[in-house]
């Protein structure tokens, strides 16, 4: 640990960089902070936080900037908690309103929030291990064709039409829904595969293979329900920062690729992650910062919203408005199960 006047420094030079965007200087460090202290003297503690690796110099006769180490320091250990205010608030609220479609409440959410910090946002639609079938549907569309719908405990809603070489008989509807109200609905998403709709079909008899083609369908759905779409908004944001203006196109298409984006989101463990410039493993990432948060349906993980930006961000102010967002998304989604 650092010792109180460093730390109350250094806690300084990262407040007074997040506002300015300017190295900071001695003299101009000493109207911030809470104690009297002359100029050489917090110009060698300065100098002490650098060769310790929190702070930087950009160039020999500028002042200093925090390095990622700082950042984390910060974050860490003086960064005091700050409440979303009461305008940002019922800003989400009213454009979130009432949405409880998972897709577009977390593309309505990923809006607000790139609005609201003036960063790239991303956000994860639910899956999960413990996400469960909650209903399945056969729609007859016509005598050998029929609209397949599978709801998840999470929400997520989807669909597929299946034909068949066999008649769309009553007795065949009704098989169906026996079927998978007895051996599907409230099972695990991972636990339905074409293997397991093999053996269901067969143990139907005569039925075996009219039934096969949409027992098929819905393990395919059951695979499609389960991985994550990542959602991007706001993207263009980033080339509002000097600070990525060099790498800012780069960013860009690393987000859009989509892929490694989404094995850094799931190696994501705890409730809020912040990750600064190279606590980052990929190397588009290493100037920027991510702020993740989980959000939970039905009690359970089931999601991340987050922001991208450059290392210097206002996190006081935009982890709050994660954490906020991600709690109303959960509950409007745990609230739209509930009520199915």
């Amino acid at each position: 640990m650092l010792s109180d006047r460093k730390e109350k420094i250094l806690a300084a030079v990262v407040e007074q960089y997040i506002k300015s965007g300017e190295p900071v200087g001695s003299k101009s460090l000493l109207e911030s902070l809470p104690m009297k202290l002359s100029s050489a003297t917090v110009r060698n503690e300065m100098a002490e936080l650098s060769s310790m690796g929190y702070l930087s110099q950009p160039h020999t006769s500028a002042g200093r900037i925090p390095s990622h180490s700082g950042y984390r320091y910060y974050i860490d250990n003086l960064m005091g908690t700050r409440e979303l205010d009461e305008q940002s608030r019922k800003k989400i609220e009213s454009a979130i309103g009432s949405n409880t479609d998972p897709d577009k409440l977390l593309s309505t959410a990923g809006e607000v929030l790139a609005e609201l910090t003036n960063c790239a946002t991303l956000s994860t639609t639910p899956a999960g291990e413990t996400t469960l079938i909650k209903r399945i549907e056969m729609v007859p569309v016509g005598t050998r064709t029929a609209m397949l719908v599978l709801l998840t405990s999470t929400g997520i809603l989807k669909s597929r039409i299946c034909r068949s070489e066999f008649e769309l008989t009553v007795p065949l509807l009704e098989s169906f829904y026996n079927i998978t109200s007895s051996q599907l609905v409230g099972k695990p998403l991972c636990d339905v595969n074409i293997a397991t709709m093999q053996t269901l079909a067969a143990s139907v008899g005569a039925d075996a293979f009219a039934m096969l083609p949409f027992l098929a369908s819905i393990a395919d759905l059951a695979k499609d329900a389960s991985q994550a779409d990542i959602l991007l908004e706001g993207q263009t944001n980033l080339l509002n920062y000097r600070e990525l203006e060099e790498n800012a196109y780069e960013l860009m298409e690393f987000l859009r690729k989509g892929e490694p984006l989404g094995s850094l989101i799931s190696s994501s463990k705890s409730d809020v992650n912040v990750l600064i410039g190279e606590e980052n493993k990929f190397r588009q990432l290493q100037n920027s910062s991510l702020i993740l948060a989980k959000y939970s349906v039905g009690g359970h993980e089931s999601g991340t919203i987050g922001v991208i930006g450059p290392t210097r961000l206002d996190y006081a102010k935009l982890i709050p408005s994660v954490r906020y967002l991600t709690d109303l998304v959960g509950r409007l989604l745990t609230k739209a199960i509930d009520e199915e």
